[in-house]
């Protein structure tokens, strides 16, 4: 790997890693810009207003924002990465909810991203593809519920089903060795580890969807969101 976008290094276990350069995080914050800016423009061959493509990048700006605030209060954490955050994914959902599968799924994609920077350390390429834009690109997959009856709540199950598949991923192709010792096959550990910190916030996520009230609400957001 090129010293220029990132560097070995030993993370706290004593492993080998690699951590970005400068010019390796300027290149990422690239990607990001970019992604957002396509996700605005596929809106905006549809939508045909400037006020349109405007809310869209307020509102998504916010869920963003808020999304990484919540992302750290973390009421529980894992050893090895992962924890039940404050409802962080489901502002992400929001956007695929509010703006479609296209500029959900691209948004998601820039979170992913945003969320590597805050460590961006990683063991391989492949592996921070799939940790990152992969898992929590998959969020957006909400966007393809955004016109259905409970798309909100049905949304926000597939997108974290998918965050799911990916951290599962994840684990098998990257991480079997420390299935090793515990008594579980690698597929076994790797869905019981991942699933013991996305399921909770899942759960709990879903349970104040369903408060009536609550659910009023974000109606009345979405309007906001998309309407002129």
């Amino acid at each position: 790997m090129s010293d220029f976008f990132a560097f070995p290094t030993v993370n706290s276990w004593e492993e080998n890693v690699f951590k970005l350069t400068t010019p390796g995080i300027i290149t990422v914050v690239i990607l990001i810009v970019a992604l957002i800016a396509v996700a605005l423009f596929i809106r905006s061959r549809t939508v045909k207003s400037p006020k349109s493509t405007t809310r869209q990048l307020v509102f998504s700006a916010i869920a963003l924002a808020l999304a990484m605030v919540t992302s750290m209060i973390k009421p529980f954490e894992m050893p090895m990465g992962g924890s039940v955050t404050f409802f962080s994914m489901l502002f992400i959902c929001l956007i695929g909810y509010w703006y479609g599968p296209k500029a959900g799924i691209m948004t998601a994609v820039a979170y992913g991203l945003l969320q590597f920077l805050i460590s961006p350390i990683f063991y391989s390429i492949p592996q921070m593809i799939v940790d990152y834009p992969l898992a929590f690109g998959a969020l957006g997959l909400s966007g393809f519920f955004a016109g259905r009856k409970y798309g909100l709540v049905t949304g926000y199950i597939v997108g974290v089903f998918g965050r799911l598949v990916f951290a599962f991923l994840s684990g098998l192709l990257f991480f079997a060795a420390y299935a090793e010792g515990s008594g579980m096959s690698a597929p076994v550990y790797s869905l019981a580890y991942n699933a013991f910190y996305i399921v909770p916030e899942a759960a709990a996520t879903i349970i104040l969807l369903s408060v009536p009230a609550v659910s009023k609400a974000f109606k009345y957001v979405k309007r906001m969101a998309v309407e002129d």
